[in-house]
């Protein structure tokens, strides 16, 4: 294994290749960003924009730890068919990596510089800075690509953003990636199913392709064991021809750029409410403190949320020093414009108090930041295969995390972490590191775009991390159980292969394409759209009556799925109207994403000519087909019960109605829900009343019936 630093790559060393003639050339002086500047300070001319805006941009460019390593980096990417880079969030490589490339002519001939993100917000953000930077319109020169949303331009885009799951659906049209000459996954330490995922199949892809180059940017991983996961022994046939062929042993390069020195401090005795702890630390750091921006790390959008009330409540309370605090909050679902908000300057006499997920944690830089309020929460995913149940749990965070939260506060002066646990519990009790969500996921997605690439060795596939048997084989029993799967666990056809083709999950894609047979397509799309967004509804402080109102006027007595129907028609009877969702407590931004989802799907169910139905108002046609999709999600009441305890026909879970369902309090004998949320009980979300007759009538092959109730196989 090579592993090298900045003095190993002096200025003068001459390379052979036609980029490193480029990074020669007169073009390239000193300075590498002359040549850009002049020409970005021409399209910004024509632009009308400040010419200024933009030497401040390159100056801070210029100030990036990776900068100095530029040289470095191009060279290993030349020499080396995986190059690892590690640095600290903030050290600009997600920004200036692809940059380089390009400037180096890895894009030259219509080919792509490929750079994924684990987290759609990073792939945005990062993609809009970058299109800055270099003076292009987003979508053109520089463009991204996340789920139900392409801003590329093909034949243009040569530097292309976008999230580890895209890519590999990329890989079912091209299963080797032929358009990508270099591939970046970044923040790969965070170690999404999707990023273990695609890290399996890049490995499997070098091995047919030893020319495509692969850099695995990460600000905490253990480069010593990806650097042995990549390192590909050539086979036989490629001799002859190694001497043309980069290095297969990767290289490691550590991008040295201390921050600001950043102090921490520790409650002396564990706190028993760190919600309210954070509130009266954020109050105490804007009083005794000078300016500067404050990140607060909380657990979810629900902590959030209650952490927004409550600083607002107490900025009410306080007076008029109080007034310059801007609470902000940060999560995955947030509108594209309330983002934004985030990474504006902030105006003199102010201060922001960014109320975050772990979104902030490594994906996104936050310039302004110099406090930061670690929770020591996170919320992760939590899957057991034997109740079958995914849960989104509140955990401790490792070791790792809690550095990488720390280092938020050091970007543009000294600044301080406060870390609501004890020195005690870091030092002795916290995890180092945290556990791949790959050994604590459901698979089912996974092992069916596995299948869908030719990967039929499912448990013989090269695994970062390897996941659990029983989670494999729950899998496998649920792709079987909807038809997915054939006796020798293939795709089946065509239907198998139509589900992988979808960018949903395998049991709405089921009642898609089940919904023909009941004539009620139209209607299954819209629905399909609507659980394809976190939430329409925008629960508003202190009016709960009026939004439990609000909810009625759309509220359908058979439960959750037909209420979005109507929510539907109501929005485009408003002529899309923001008005409208207004007054209706209802999200403008995810119903317009609504729209744009069940295009893309109508698209799609066309493609595999499949006419667009509609059953007008039989919504007994609508129940069978979200059966059809998620029959072993069947549930009755308990007799006698008190409390609206349901159990789950297929494992005797003891699970209840959400209240943000419709049918809270309705309490139906039999429903089929969505998905599971567990808290302080097992929540069923998007739920739907149904006949238990329908059960054996759409998996005659899963359930049989019995007098009182029906039982599984």
């Amino acid at each position: 294994m090579e592993k090298l630093s900045l003095k190993d790559f002096p200025d003068s060393q001459k390379l052979t290749t036609k980029r490193s003639s480029f990074l020669e050339s007169k073009a390239l002086p000193n300075r590498p960003f002359v040549q850009q500047r002049n020409q970005y300070a021409v399209c910004m001319i024509k632009e009308d924009r400040c010419i200024a805006e933009f030497v401040a941009i390159m100056d801070v460019v210029e100030r990036l730890p990776v900068y100095k390593y530029r040289r470095a980096i191009l060279y290993l990417v030349e020499r080396h068919a995986t190059t690892i880079v590690v640095g600290e969030t903030g050290s600009g490589k997600s920004t200036q990596i692809p940059q380089y490339l390009k400037e180096a002519g890895w894009a030259e001939g219509g080919r792509l510089i490929g750079c994924t993100q684990p987290r759609r917000l990073a792939v945005q953000t990062v993609a809009s800075r970058v299109a800055e930077e270099i003076g292009v319109r987003l979508g053109d020169e520089v463009g991204y690509t996340i789920r139900f949303e392409d801003q590329t331009n093909p034949g243009t885009t040569m530097i292309k953003f976008l999230t580890d799951g895209v890519l590999i659906r990329e890989m079912m049209e091209d299963p080797l990636l032929t358009k990508y000459s270099v591939i970046m996954v970044d923040e790969a330490h965070e170690r999404s199913i999707s990023t273990d995922m695609l890290l399996g199949l890049l490995k499997k892809i070098q091995r047919r392709r030893p020319d495509l180059r692969l850099i695995i940017s990460s600000a905490t991983i253990e480069a010593r064991s990806m650097s042995t996961f990549f390192n590909i022994r050539r086979k036989n046939s490629m001799v002859e021809s190694a001497d043309r062929l980069p290095n297969p042993e990767p290289a490691i390069l550590s991008v040295e750029g201390k921050g600001y020195t950043v102090e921490i401090h520790y409650v002396e005795e564990p706190v028993s409410d760190y919600l309210q702890a954070a509130v009266n630390t954020v109050l105490i750091v804007h009083e005794k403190e000078p300016p500067g921006d404050i990140l607060v790390f909380l657990t979810g959008q629900d902590d959030i949320d209650a952490a927004v009330k409550m600083l607002n409540e107490e900025i009410q309370h306080r007076g008029r020093h109080y007034l310059g605090l801007l609470i902000l909050p940060l999560y995955s679902g947030l509108p594209r414009g309330d983002q934004d908000l985030i990474f504006t300057p902030t105006s003199k006499g102010k201060r922001k108090v960014v109320l975050s997920t772990n979104i902030a944690e490594t994906s996104l830089t936050l310039e302004g930041v110099v406090y930061v309020l670690d929770s020591g929460f996170s919320k992760q995913k939590c899957y057991n295969p034997i109740s079958d149940i995914e849960s989104l749990v509140v955990a401790p965070i490792s070791k790792a995390s809690a550095r990488q939260r720390a280092g938020r506060a050091g970007r543009v002066r000294p600044g301080k972490c406060f870390r609501l646990y004890t020195e005690e519990y870091y030092l002795k009790e916290m995890q180092p590191e945290g556990i791949p969500e790959m050994q604590r996921s459901n698979l089912v997605s996974c092992i069916i775009q596995l299948k869908a690439l030719g990967i039929d060795n499912i448990l013989g596939f090269d695994w970062p991390a390897s996941p659990s048997p029983e989670a494999m084989i729950r899998a496998l029993e649920v792709l079987y159980s909807l038809g997915i799967l054939d006796d020798d666990a293939k795709l089946t056809v065509p239907l198998g292969f139509q589900v992988a083709e979808m960018p949903l999950d395998p049991m709405i894609s089921i009642m898609i394409l089940s919904a023909n047979n009941f004539g009620c397509s139209d209607e299954i799309l819209t629905i399909a759209a609507f659980l394809s967004v976190q939430s329409v509804w925008v629960s508003m402080r202190g009016v709960k009556k009026e939004f439990d109102e609000a909810k009625l006027r759309f509220a359908a007595a058979e439960g959750d799925h037909v209420t979005f129907l109507n929510i539907y028609k109501g929005f485009h009877q408003s002529g899309k109207s923001s008005q409208w969702c207004y007054k209706n407590f209802l999200n403008h931004q995810a119903l317009k994403k609504v729209i744009d989802i069940r295009e893309q799907l109508v698209r799609i169910t066309k493609r595999f000519g499949l006419p667009l139905t509609s059953c007008d108002r039989d919504m007994e046609a609508v129940r069978k087909a979200v059966i059809a999709g998620a029959f072993a999600n069947a549930c009755h009441l308990e007799e006698y019960s008190q409390n609206g305890m349901y159990k789950t026909i297929r494992t005797s879970q003891e699970v209840y109605i959400h209240p943000s369902s419709v049918l809270f309090r309705v309490n139906p004998k039999w429903v089929i829900y969505q998905s599971l949320v567990s808290t302080d009980k097992h929540y069923m979300r998007n739920v739907i009343a149904i006949e238990p007759s329908w059960l054996t009538e759409a998996a005659p092959h899963f359930y049989q019936f019995r007098t009182p109730n029906p039982v599984l196989h």
